[in-house]
């Protein structure tokens, strides 16, 4: 390779630069140049596809799309596309941006989101980021790769990074610019430098920032945001601590209170929680309208205290772990150890004595043995005859069926209790039927522990609790 280049000044004089690129130089004067540079390649043989004008083309719109001065292939422009990151927002229109959105994201619509912003500290940084419209993962694409470029001074140093911002922000497109970053730094150096530390967590918070301006401006668009990449946020809140504050406060989703469909903010909970309310609760399960006909609501609806509806493992896992939020903890409605008040049970059936509750409860203790770790009365119930809870504070349901698609092995792993509620007409049936008919309450009982093992959403042996309705079909009709 060789460079040749000579000043403007007047009387300067000429220079060759030669390398073998090997590592060395030479660096010499040289005659009868004019003013400018000028580089010579020499191409080993496997390297003359460089020479054709379409690889020149693309290499210079890879690596220098951007350049503030014209480049030129057999007197056509190449680096046609403006730079447009570096000016001021209020100049840009809204058709320049979708032009540039397509064209660094190779995307054919509009863009969601954008965010163009520049700052001087910590670090000088020029950024525009779009969200697009779709997310490719929820299609089944595979996982997408980091759609972010990092420049320094227009020229491309590295693209889809994937140090400039975490991996849970994958489906962000756009570029940023740092006049901070050293032209030469190699990839290795990038992924342990504390430079690009630094600027990727301005970036993050930045874009955290805005996201939750979004939600308080425009909530109904930034809804539209959560249901086509709130994945990603959780993907967050699971696997990176540094931003839990912030992601807290972007969580969506449905709750008692809100109409189908409508997501709430854990603020809004807050907002509306009951004077002598201490605590945020959330349930899980896979719809809506099965989590309402389920037991575990039954109390928080007595007592008018909303539940925060969950439908993934994972968004159990990232509550659970968040503990608390505005210092409120957060608690699964299938705990066992919830600080409830009383319920005023308006059912007008009284409950059972507590001579003939506790004879019950040994009774069912002897017939289920070591299935569960505890059986008590129950305080909570108001219409279902059983509930199974969690010892485990820090385990929910929807965890153990997550465990269980992976380890079938794993059936009922975690400490339980079952909760039978004395006002229920089939528990007060079963008092005196374990005496009188001990086969057929101790099928009952059975049941009752399948099926509130079924309302958990944890796995049951069909083939064992179909035959024993069958057994229980056979006494209904023997009798009739």
């Amino acid at each position: 390779m060789r460079v040749l280049s000579r000043s403007y000044k007047p009387g300067s004089e000429g220079y060759e630069w030669i390398s073998d690129g090997t590592g060395s130089y030479e660096i010499g004067p040289a005659e009868g140049l004019e003013r400018g540079t000028k580089i010579i390649l020499e191409l080993k043989e496997n390297a003359y596809e460089f020479t054709e004008p379409e690889n020149i083309k693309r290499l210079i719109r890879q690596y220098s799309s951007f350049v503030p001065f014209p480049i030129s292939v057999n007197n056509e422009a190449v680096n046609t596309v403006q730079a447009i990151w570096k000016r001021n927002k209020n100049e840009v229109s809204d058709e320049e941006y979708t032009e540039f959105y397509k064209y660094i994201a190779n995307a054919y619509d509009a863009p969601f989101y954008r965010l163009h912003f520049s700052t001087d500290v910590p670090l000088s940084i020029n950024a525009l980021l779009f969200v697009p419209k779709q997310n490719f993962e929820q299609f089944g694409f595979g996982r997408v790769k980091p759609g972010v470029n990092l420049y320094c001074k227009k020229i491309l140093i590295q693209q889809h990074s994937e140090n400039i911002l975490p991996e849970w922000l994958r489906f962000i497109k756009g570029v940023v610019d740092s006049e901070d970053i050293p032209l030469n730094i190699s990839r290795e150096t990038m992924q342990d430098s504390t430079l690009i530390k630094k600027l990727n967590k301005v970036i993050t918070r930045r874009f955290l920032k805005f996201l939750t301006e979004k939600a308080g401006t425009d909530p109904e668009s930034y809804n539209e945001f959560w249901n086509i990449f709130g994945n990603y946020l959780k993907e967050g809140m699971a696997s990176d601590f540094t931003y839990k504050e912030q992601l807290a406060k972007l969580l969506r989703f449905e709750s008692s209170k809100s109409d189908p469909g409508k997501l709430i903010s854990l603020n809004d909970y807050i907002g509306r929680m009951k004077e002598e309310q201490k605590d945020i609760y959330f349930i899980n399960g896979p719809t809506r309208q099965a989590i309402e006909t389920g037991p575990y609501i039954e109390a928080f609806r007595a007592l008018e205290y909303e539940v925060v509806y969950t439908h993934e493992p994972i968004d159990d896992f990232i509550l659970s772990n968040l503990t608390e939020f505005e210092g409120k903890k957060l608690i699964s409605a299938d705990q066992a150890q919830l600080e409830l008040p009383p319920i005023d049970n308006t059912l007008e059936i009284k409950p059972l004595d507590d001579e003939t509750m506790n004879s019950l409860i040994n009774w069912f203790k002897e017939t289920l043995g070591d299935k569960v770790s505890e059986i008590k009365r129950s305080e909570r119930l108001t219409e279902s005859p059983a509930i199974m809870l969690n010892l485990d504070g820090m385990l929910t349901s929807s965890m153990q069926r997550a465990m269980q698609s992976v380890n079938k092995d794993l059936v009922n792993s975690g400490k339980k209790i079952l909760e039978i509620n004395p006002r229920h007409k089939l528990i007060q049936c079963l008092a005196s039927l374990q005496k009188e008919r001990p086969d057929l309450a101790k099928l009952i009982a059975e049941q009752i522990y399948d099926n509130a093992l079924i309302s958990s959403g944890l796995f049951v042996e069909p083939r064992i609790m179909v035959k024993r309705i069958y057994q229980l079909l056979e006494h209904v009709t023997s009798e009739n």
